[in-house]
């Protein structure tokens, strides 16, 4: 058996495999003296079959098989299993080697391995410059950090009829509706196997051409995006003269209804910076982390819903718009505005070219009304005050940055360098040429730092002040 030339040049095929299965991330790592005990024992089964079919009268044995089948991964043609008897004895020992390897030195997929995505627990992100690389590198890589990957529900896999969106909403009852804007109703439904979800219903009357491209261009963002900060798309119904939306339904209202203290709590500073960090991840995932930059163009605090654990989810992707193709040498959009008065980009109002510093700039607002608890505009305050962004910015030029905090908002020393902070950001993200404004992902990871300190600030101000009670408890006793 060991002269056999076929044993030689099995042994030397053993050899190749290892080398290239040591090298997949799926082996298991095992010593060489291990494999070449496990092949021996392969061949070994391999030549004592070979023996009982030479020996057999005209009938092929069924040789000792692994209980493993390699036809799963080395599927064969009919055609090759018919001239089976004229296989080489090498290939056929390959193949029957190969699988036998991949059952035994592949290790069980984990729930863990099929459900990475991010992680409720914060981790601080690495800071990579954004020179060194291409722009298709930016948008390829780091999924795993800015995707949900987590799919109970494909985004736009469901498929529903008019009877199912009349079941879930009880025929559009007034009872579950959510919600009123420009493309129409939102209601709160609930699909047979118990998913709530948040249906979107256009009205009837305004079905014009500029209501449809709004609608085709949600349907289309929503459909190619996936992230843990992003809305769900469930799907979409186009029947008769309906149009209807069905996405993730967010229960615990928007973030400006949260400012407005409509739900009877405060949100603290803390929980403002949080909504801040989720809201960056979100703009940074449209504009590097998809098959191609979008643009959000209606970045504010109504389009932003917050879970009970109060994470935000952006919303409502009727103004997203594709951003230029960077590498054919594009730098903007040239298209009419859209967006909300108080966050538009004066540039892009100007110029009529959309990028994605417009949304920049858009966060930028929205980061003064985070700590300032204010609308953009504020039409019933004095003249100076009316334009939020630009009173606040003009305090922080001239030291006074305290004034603008929310009253609702605790003093305190890290609150005061925490929002002496976020307004330096605010600054940066609406500077009036695009080229000065950072990018939302430097943007995400300036917030991050800030809350970092803040949350250090805080524990150290926390013990200092426990220190002093104690002493000064211990001082009454004596």
């Amino acid at each position: 058996m060991l002269a056999s030339p076929t044993f030689y040049r099995i042994k030397r095929l053993f050899c190749l495999i290892y080398l290239h299965l040591s090298t997949t991330r799926h082996f298991y790592v095992i010593s060489y003296t291990q494999f070449l005990t496990f092949c021996s024992l392969v061949m070994t089964s391999s030549t004592t079959s070979s023996r009982s079919r030479n020996t057999s009268s005209g009938v092929r044995s069924t040789p000792d098989r692994f209980a493993y089948s390699p036809s799963y991964c080395y599927p064969e043609s009919a055609a090759s299993r018919k001239s089976g008897s004229g296989r080489n004895p090498v290939k056929v020992a390959a193949r029957s080697i190969a699988g036998a390897f991949v059952a035994c030195f592949t290790p069980p997929e984990t729930d863990g391995s099929k459900n990475f995505g991010v992680s409720d627990e914060f981790r601080d992100p690495p800071v990579e410059p954004e020179t060194s690389r291409t722009n298709s590198e930016r948008r390829g890589s780091n999924r795993g950090i800015y995707s949900n990957s987590t799919k109970e529900k494909g985004p736009g896999n469901m498929r529903f009829t008019m009877e199912e969106i009349f079941k879930a909403t009880r025929n559009f009852s007034p009872a579950f509706k959510i919600g009123q804007g420009g493309f129409g109703t939102v209601y709160k439904g609930r699909l047979d196997d118990g998913t709530f979800v948040a249906i979107k219903r256009a009205k009837k009357s305004v079905y014009d051409k500029h209501l449809g491209v709004e609608f085709q261009s949600e349907i289309r963002t929503l459909a190619q995006v996936e992230h843990l900060n992003l809305v769900k798309f469930y799907g979409y119904l186009e029947h008769g003269d309906e149009k209807i939306v069905v996405v993730e339904y967010v229960p615990n209202g928007t973030l400006r209804e949260h400012l407005d203290v409509v739900h009877g709590k405060v949100l603290d500073l803390a929980a403002r910076l949080d909504i801040a960090i989720d809201v960056a991840h979100a703009i940074t995932y449209l504009h590097m982390y998809t098959d191609h930059p979008i643009i959000h163009r209606d970045i504010k605090s109504s389009n932003i819903l917050l879970t009970e654990k109060l994470r935000a989810k952006v919303a409502d992707f009727g103004f997203a718009r594709l951003a230029a193709d960077t590498d054919s040498g594009a730098t903007h959009v040239s298209t009419q505005v859209k967006g909300t008065a108080g966050y538009l980009d004066p540039e892009y109002l100007r110029t009529y070219q959309l990028t994605e510093k417009s949304d920049v700039y858009s966060f930028g607002v929205l980061l003064v009304e985070l700590v300032t608890g204010r609308r953009p505009i504020e039409s019933k305050r004095e003249l100076k005050e009316r334009i939020t962004a630009r009173w606040a910015i003009k305090k922080f030029t001239d030291g006074e940055a305290i004034s603008t905090l929310d009253p609702r908002l605790e003093l305190a020393a890290p609150t005061n360098l925490a929002l002496e902070k976020i307004l330096e950001l605010a600054l940066r993200c609406m500077a009036p040429r695009r080229q000065s404004r950072p990018s939302m992902k430097r943007c995400g990871e300036i917030l991050w730092s800030i809350r970092k300190d803040y949350r250090e600030q805080s524990a150290l101000e926390l013990r200092s002040l426990s220190s002093t009670s104690q002493r000064n408890a211990s001082v009454r006793e004596k």
